[in-house]
Protein backbone atom coordinates (compact mmCIF):
# COMPACT_ATOMS: atom_id res chain seq x y z
CA UNK A 1 0.00 0.00 0.00
CA UNK A 2 2.75 2.61 0.61
CA UNK A 3 3.95 1.73 -2.88
CA UNK A 4 1.11 2.12 -4.04
CA UNK A 5 0.70 5.68 -2.18
CA UNK A 6 4.46 6.70 -3.43
CA UNK A 7 3.89 5.84 -6.92
CA UNK A 8 -0.04 8.14 -7.16
CA UNK A 9 1.22 10.88 -5.49
CA UNK A 10 4.48 11.31 -7.16
CA UNK A 11 3.00 10.56 -10.70
CA UNK A 12 0.28 13.40 -9.36
CA UNK A 13 2.91 16.26 -8.32
CA UNK A 14 4.58 15.20 -11.91
CA UNK A 15 1.14 15.79 -13.41
CA UNK A 16 0.18 18.97 -10.91
CA UNK A 17 3.47 20.20 -12.27
CA UNK A 18 3.57 19.88 -15.76
CA UNK A 19 -0.37 21.20 -16.60
CA UNK A 20 0.60 24.06 -14.17
CA UNK A 21 3.09 25.18 -16.89
CA UNK A 22 1.59 24.20 -19.82
CA UNK A 23 -2.04 25.21 -19.24
CA UNK A 24 -3.65 27.70 -21.58
CA UNK A 25 -5.76 29.64 -18.57
CA UNK A 26 -4.16 30.65 -15.37
CA UNK A 27 -6.88 29.94 -13.22
CA UNK A 28 -6.37 26.43 -14.06
CA UNK A 29 -2.77 26.76 -13.67
CA UNK A 30 -3.40 27.51 -10.07
CA UNK A 31 -5.18 25.06 -9.08
CA UNK A 32 -2.49 22.27 -10.92
CA UNK A 33 -0.49 23.85 -8.55
CA UNK A 34 -2.32 23.35 -5.90
CA UNK A 35 -2.71 19.75 -7.11
CA UNK A 36 1.32 19.18 -6.78
CA UNK A 37 1.29 21.21 -3.59
CA UNK A 38 -0.89 18.69 -2.20
CA UNK A 39 0.92 15.35 -3.69
CA UNK A 40 4.24 16.66 -2.52
CA UNK A 41 2.78 16.81 0.83
CA UNK A 42 1.47 13.43 0.66
CA UNK A 43 4.77 12.17 -0.11
CA UNK A 44 6.59 14.30 3.13
CA UNK A 45 3.78 12.26 4.84
CA UNK A 46 5.34 8.84 3.62
CA UNK A 47 8.41 10.05 4.23
CA UNK A 48 7.59 10.76 8.06
CA UNK A 49 8.02 14.31 7.91
CA UNK A 50 4.63 15.34 8.66
CA UNK A 51 5.21 18.56 10.31
CA UNK A 52 6.77 19.76 6.96
CA UNK A 53 3.96 18.41 4.84
CA UNK A 54 1.46 20.37 7.21
CA UNK A 55 3.65 22.92 6.67
CA UNK A 56 3.05 22.87 2.85
CA UNK A 57 -0.67 22.61 2.86
CA UNK A 58 -1.01 25.25 5.35
CA UNK A 59 2.04 27.83 3.92
CA UNK A 60 1.42 27.34 0.28
CA UNK A 61 -1.84 25.68 -0.32
CA UNK A 62 -3.31 27.88 2.35
CA UNK A 63 -1.89 30.98 1.57
CA UNK A 64 0.46 31.14 -1.67
CA UNK A 65 -2.15 28.81 -4.03
CA UNK A 66 -4.85 30.98 -2.92
CA UNK A 67 -3.38 34.01 -3.17
CA UNK A 68 -2.12 33.08 -6.81
CA UNK A 69 -5.76 32.08 -7.70
CA UNK A 70 -7.54 35.72 -5.90
CA UNK A 71 -5.10 38.02 -8.03
CA UNK A 72 -4.85 36.20 -11.10
CA UNK A 73 -8.77 36.45 -11.19
CA UNK A 74 -9.17 39.81 -10.05
CA UNK A 75 -6.24 41.19 -12.33
CA UNK A 76 -7.94 41.83 -15.67
CA UNK A 77 -4.98 40.99 -18.03
CA UNK A 78 -5.08 40.58 -21.96
CA UNK A 79 -3.85 36.53 -22.43
CA UNK A 80 -3.68 36.98 -26.30
CA UNK A 81 -1.32 39.73 -26.14
CA UNK A 82 0.74 38.00 -23.35
CA UNK A 83 1.56 35.49 -24.93
CA UNK A 84 2.37 37.24 -28.23
CA UNK A 85 4.50 38.76 -26.01
CA UNK A 86 6.15 35.36 -24.60
CA UNK A 87 6.25 33.95 -28.49
CA UNK A 88 9.16 36.19 -29.65
CA UNK A 89 11.19 34.48 -26.14
CA UNK A 90 10.46 31.17 -26.94
CA UNK A 91 13.44 30.05 -28.58
CA UNK A 92 15.55 32.00 -25.41
CA UNK A 93 13.48 29.40 -23.62
CA UNK A 94 14.26 26.36 -25.38
CA UNK A 95 17.62 26.46 -25.11
CA UNK A 96 16.95 27.47 -21.00
CA UNK A 97 15.03 24.28 -21.18
CA UNK A 98 17.71 22.04 -23.02
CA UNK A 99 20.33 23.43 -20.51
CA UNK A 100 18.27 22.76 -17.60
CA UNK A 101 17.61 19.10 -18.65
CA UNK A 102 21.10 18.43 -19.59
CA UNK A 103 21.94 19.79 -15.97
CA UNK A 104 19.55 16.85 -14.48
CA UNK A 105 20.57 14.05 -16.55
CA UNK A 106 24.46 14.48 -15.64
CA UNK A 107 23.21 14.96 -12.17
CA UNK A 108 20.67 11.49 -11.68
CA UNK A 109 23.30 9.71 -14.23
CA UNK A 110 26.34 10.06 -11.36
CA UNK A 111 23.70 9.87 -8.43
CA UNK A 112 24.87 7.44 -5.73
CA UNK A 113 23.45 6.87 -2.85
CA UNK A 114 25.85 6.97 0.18
CA UNK A 115 26.16 4.48 2.58
CA UNK A 116 26.04 6.22 5.95
CA UNK A 117 22.80 8.04 4.60
CA UNK A 118 20.64 5.61 6.43
CA UNK A 119 22.98 5.95 9.75
CA UNK A 120 22.48 9.89 9.45
CA UNK A 121 18.97 9.43 9.20
CA UNK A 122 18.58 7.51 12.56
CA UNK A 123 21.42 9.92 14.20
CA UNK A 124 18.78 12.86 13.16
CA UNK A 125 15.38 11.14 14.65
CA UNK A 126 16.80 8.94 17.70
CA UNK A 127 14.90 6.77 19.57
CA UNK A 128 11.80 8.33 21.65
CA UNK A 129 12.15 11.82 19.50
CA UNK A 130 9.49 12.98 16.67
CA UNK A 131 10.89 14.29 14.06
CA UNK A 132 9.22 17.72 14.42
CA UNK A 133 11.12 18.14 17.56
CA UNK A 134 14.60 16.87 15.90
CA UNK A 135 13.62 19.36 13.00
CA UNK A 136 13.74 22.43 15.83
CA UNK A 137 16.54 20.87 18.17
CA UNK A 138 18.66 21.17 14.59
CA UNK A 139 17.10 25.06 13.30
CA UNK A 140 17.25 26.32 17.24
CA UNK A 141 20.25 24.56 18.26
CA UNK A 142 22.95 23.75 15.43
CA UNK A 143 22.11 26.39 13.15
CA UNK A 144 20.78 29.50 15.28
CA UNK A 145 22.90 31.85 13.76
CA UNK A 146 21.76 31.29 10.18
CA UNK A 147 18.60 31.25 10.88
CA UNK A 148 18.01 34.21 12.66
CA UNK A 149 20.70 36.02 9.74
CA UNK A 150 18.15 33.84 7.29
CA UNK A 151 14.85 35.79 8.98
CA UNK A 152 17.25 39.37 9.33
CA UNK A 153 17.47 38.96 5.31
CA UNK A 154 14.01 38.66 4.71
CA UNK A 155 13.37 41.15 6.60
CA UNK A 156 15.31 43.72 5.01
CA UNK A 157 13.74 42.47 1.71
CA UNK A 158 10.44 42.94 3.20
CA UNK A 159 11.68 46.85 4.05
CA UNK A 160 13.38 47.45 0.53
CA UNK A 161 10.00 46.25 -0.91
CA UNK A 162 7.84 48.60 1.22
CA UNK A 163 10.05 51.02 0.42
CA UNK A 164 9.95 50.93 -3.49
CA UNK A 165 6.96 50.48 -3.92
CA UNK A 166 5.77 53.54 -1.79
CA UNK A 167 4.47 56.64 -3.66
CA UNK A 168 3.66 60.02 -2.19
CA UNK A 169 0.68 61.60 -3.80
CA UNK A 170 -0.06 65.27 -3.05
CA UNK A 171 -3.90 64.45 -4.01
CA UNK A 172 -4.07 62.26 -1.15
CA UNK A 173 -4.99 63.39 2.40
CA UNK A 174 -2.57 61.39 5.00
CA UNK A 175 -3.45 61.60 8.65
CA UNK A 176 -1.12 63.81 10.47
CA UNK A 177 -0.71 62.18 14.17
CA UNK A 178 1.88 64.91 15.23
CA UNK A 179 0.07 67.59 14.76
CA UNK A 180 -2.98 66.12 16.19
CA UNK A 181 -1.29 65.83 19.32
CA UNK A 182 0.37 69.51 19.56
CA UNK A 183 -2.73 71.18 18.37
CA UNK A 184 -3.73 73.61 21.15
CA UNK A 185 -7.16 73.10 22.49
CA UNK A 186 -7.57 77.29 22.68
CA UNK A 187 -7.38 77.16 18.47
CA UNK A 188 -8.81 73.85 17.37
CA UNK A 189 -12.32 74.56 19.24
CA UNK A 190 -14.84 77.59 19.12
CA UNK A 191 -17.95 77.50 21.91
CA UNK A 192 -20.87 79.28 20.74
CA UNK A 193 -23.63 80.23 23.19
CA UNK A 194 -27.46 78.63 21.50
CA UNK A 195 -29.84 80.53 23.38
CA UNK A 196 -33.54 78.13 23.81
CA UNK A 197 -35.50 77.84 20.49
CA UNK A 198 -32.58 79.59 18.36
CA UNK A 199 -30.57 77.51 15.85
CA UNK A 200 -26.92 78.01 15.02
Amino acid sequence: MTVFAFYLFAISTIVGGLFTVISRNPVHSVLWLILAFLSSAGLFVLLGAEFVAMLLVIVYVGAVAVLFLFVVMMLDVDFAELKAEMSRYLPLALLIGIVILMQFTIAFGEWQTSEAAAGLVAQATPEGRHNTEALGLILYDDYFLLFQLAGLILFVAMIGAIVLTLRHRSDVKRQDVLAQMYRDPATAMELHDVKPGQGL
